[in-house]
């Protein structure tokens, strides 16, 4: 009964967003270490240039939660079966990486701080824009000159242990498995659509929003599909201990910084995961209006899913708000 009652009260903040025409539609998801779980949608999948309902069973492009469900667990696992080493510099598996300039600062930079996004690669790199061949792409990435800055949350980190995986596997991101309940790309009709595009000239639904994963055509910070009950699955599976090793989900809530674990977010002042949730709780977002966290101490996980920038991310949706909301009411119990 406590389950279902704080499921109501964090839905009505999602209903009240729709209402207000803030986002078109959204799905809510909890589950706890017992299976327990509960998923509700609302609005819309769908409104420019058609209109479609949102279902509980719709696909989302998960964005940035790639980084967690995707490549986060695989670099884990590789570390956990002694086939790399967190503090082994990434040149281990791309030895390519700046070949021409051996004292490069980017030929020092490590998986572990990959992981924790503690290097100096920049938050924002438009990719996209130098051309769209991808192996062109990949080559470009690796041999720039990047210029330093001070460390902050980058994609180019999870390009380039994306990249690692691909050489380890001798197979592109989108040739690897991408785990019970996901794909890289999904049914248009049953998928929450995106951006109006302004470079690819069609709203996106089933096709990967991120400009940098498209162009690469599969990145390991990007491109994730999945529906609520998948990343459910993947929740329990962290909470119970049968979705990777102890060691992994070890490291998974592991601080590498004041914000940062192997791979996921940790509860800092201003967090999307809002002030509720205890310091064993591990999250992350995505652009396109995804969300995820997991509390460990308290034995429970819960998705927020929308999507906030159909048909446009020119827009002010309230989704800070809006998920430190629905995160608060879950954990007020």
């Amino acid at each position: 009964m406590q389950f279902q009652e704080g499921f109501d009260r964090a839905f009505a903040p999602l209903e009240q967003a729709v209402a207000t025409d803030r986002i078109p539609g959204g799905v809510l998801g909890m589950v706890d270490r017992g299976g327990i779980r509960q998923v509700r949608a609302i609005g819309s999948a769908q409104k420019v240039p058609d209109v479609r309902p949102m279902l509980a069973d719709t696909w989302f492009d998960l964005a940035s939660l790639t980084k967690v469900i995707f490549t986060t667990p695989r670099i884990l696992a590789l570390a956990e079966a002694g086939t790399i080493d967190l503090d082994a510099p990434l040149i281990e598996l791309l030895p390519d990486l700046r070949q021409y300039s051996a004292e490069a600062w980017e030929r020092k930079v490590t998986f572990r701080q990959c992981l924790g996004h503690q290097t100096p690669f920049p938050a924002v790199e438009p990719i996209y824009t130098y051309g769209r061949d991808p192996e062109l792409l990949r080559a470009f990435i690796l041999q720039r000159e990047w210029r330093p800055g001070p460390a902050v949350y980058s994609d180019i980190n999870f390009i380039l242990l994306g990249f690692a995986l691909e050489r380890l596997n001798r197979r592109t991101i989108r040739a690897l498995d991408p785990g019970p309940g996901f794909a890289f790309s999904a049914p248009s009709d049953l998928s929450a659509a995106t951006e109006d595009c302004t470079w690819r000239h069609r709203v996106l639904s089933g096709e990967v929003h991120d400009d940098n994963c498209s162009a690469l055509q599969g990145a390991g910070h990007a491109g994730l599909f999945g529906t609520a009950a998948a990343i459910l699955d993947f929740a329990e599976g962290l909470l119970d201990g049968s979705g990777a090793a102890a060691g992994s989900i070890a490291l998974m809530r592991t601080p590498l910084s004041a914000t940062r674990t192997h791979g996921w977010e940790r509860p800092h002042e201003g967090w999307h995961g809002g002030s509720l949730c205890s310091p064993g709780t591990i999250g992350h977002t995505g652009f396109t209006g995804t969300a995820l966290w997991v509390d460990f101490d308290k034995g429970r996980a819960w998705t927020l899913l929308t999507n906030r920038i159909h048909p446009t991310r020119h827009f002010d949706s309230g989704i800070l708000a809006l998920r430190q909301t629905v995160s608060d009411l879950v954990n007020a119990s």
